[in-house]
């Protein structure tokens, strides 16, 4: 495929992602594994996105005064060590896409079949919950080149701890911080950037500036929340099942 076709795509992923507070990085290691680039290349290329827009994102949504800052410690004071260790461990290319096509599961599910708890239904978060969450989604996130965003949101939603504007507010931040850490135990092994990542940076930067501006203010959120979906869902059919 040409590669005006990739950047278009890579715009619009950040575009989507960020509008519903995530960073993307599952979205461009998706797109960066159908182009055949590397995934000692995706893991670090992917996270130097997830930086970028994840904080796009969550200053939007913060702004909109919808993090839930006690939460997001209690998730990321786990998350953090566990992410840096997961950016240690290398996996086998065809298990990596596999995994990766897995993950890509979770925010469809979210997006096509969780509905944004109500304000009376919102429950108390459990400590112990969240510090076990926290943890096991920094070791995948570390792993697999993600803020891990994608996978906290659905437990979020599911535990009623948060709605949909506080989980993509608590997402972002939580999405920057793990993308840091998982950074950081890359570098312990050795990092390999594409070398048009400062290209890729520019598009994804632009797209999720503009997602996150209109996303937190504008943009009907179940529209895009099922836009989403339907392109992971492609993405993940392509890793899963017609990957080598």
């Amino acid at each position: 495929m040409p590669i005006e076709l990739f950047y278009f795509f890579l715009f619009i992923l950040a575009f989507l992602y960020a509008a519903v507070g995530h960073g993307g990085a599952s979205g461009y290691l998706a797109l960066m594994a159908l182009y055949g680039i590397a995934p000692q290349e995706m893991k670090p290329t992917a996270l130097v996105l997830n930086l970028f827009v994840s904080l796009t994102s969550f200053i939007q949504y913060y702004r909109g005064h919808y993090f839930k800052r006690k939460l997001f410690l209690m998730v990321a004071v786990a998350s953090v060590p566990m992410a840096f260790i997961g950016g240690m461990i290398t996996l086998e290319d065809h298990l990596y896409k596999r995994l990766l096509g897995l993950l890509l599961l979770f925010p469809i599910v979210r997006f096509f079949f969780f509905r944004s708890p109500a304000e009376a239904e919102l429950k108390l978060y459990n400590g112990l919950g969240a510090l076990i969450i926290g943890a096991v989604v920094g070791l995948l996130s570390g792993m697999i080149g993600i803020g891990g965003g994608i996978i906290l949101s659905p437990f979020l939603i599911l535990l009623k701890w948060t709605d949909q504007k506080q989980t993509a507010a608590i997402s972002a931040a939580f999405i920057f911080v793990n993308s840091l850490s998982g950074l950081g135990g890359m570098l312990t092994q050795g990092i390999s950037f594409n070398v048009h990542m400062w290209i890729y940076i520019a598009v994804a930067f632009m797209g999720g500036l503009l997602g996150a501006y209109l996303g937190s203010k504008k943009l009907n959120q179940e529209v895009l929340k099922y836009v989403l979906a339907t392109v992971l869902l492609v993405a993940a059919y392509k890793l899963l099942f017609t990957t080598a």
